[in-house]
């Protein structure tokens, strides 16, 4: 459920990306945050423990303009992939709005694949999120010899139909229209109980 600050008048948005370790998550959250205008986006924190890779920050988009004249502030999380942290997973999903799992291409990346993928669905259960159509897959590290065909993912990690992108996101390609749709979902999401009202 968004956070909405009356005060400042802004929306906060919760976008995680979900998925197994060393996916990709962490590189995108990363290109986001280094080709944005460092006038518009907070620190790059680091929730580290032991060997955990969760990365936190925040910025304020600059296309969407504003939602019944609320400025929007995007918050974007990262979740630490390896089994052993289905706690701070678990934590991190905490009323999240919108979410993008980063699946790895590479054929020998599959089981992994899909058991994040049902971690996934869990933790959304279990906290009973509220999400509705607010999820992305993303078919990471195309440009390895190993990427299996997106008909052969789309088959095994997406048979709800997710809105998909293929990305190389260490070098940026996809990650930007990643964000965009998973943001626009997430904003849908928010207006459409408005609409409903009305």
């Amino acid at each position: 459920m968004p956070f909405v600050n009356y005060a400042a008048k802004e929306i906060n948005l919760k976008l995680v990306y979900y998925g197994p370790g060393l996916s990709g998550k962490t590189e995108n959250a990363r290109w986001i945050h280094r080709k944005n205008d460092p006038s518009r986006r907070g620190a790059l924190l680091h929730l580290n423990t032991d060997s955990e890779r969760t990365l936190f920050f925040d910025f304020m988009p600059l296309t969407l303009g504003t939602i019944g004249g609320f400025r929007l502030r995007v918050h974007v999380y990262t979740v630490p992939g390896q089994i052993h942290y289905a706690a701070t997973r678990k934590l991190v999903m905490r009323s999240a709005d919108g979410v993008v799992f980063v699946a790895d291409s590479q054929e020998t990346r599959m089981e992994a694949n899909c058991e994040s993928l049902d971690n996934l669905h869990r933790d959304v259960a279990e906290h009973r999120l509220e999400l509705g159509d607010a999820y992305i897959m993303q078919y990471n590290k195309r440009d390895t010899p190993a990427a299996l065909p997106v008909a052969e993912l789309r088959a095994a990690l997406n048979p709800a139909g997710w809105p998909e992108f293929e990305a190389v996101a260490i070098r940026g390609d996809g990650v930007f229209d990643t964000l965009r749709a998973v943001t626009r979902l997430a904003v849908a999401q928010l207006q459409a109980p408005r609409a409903a009202g009305q």
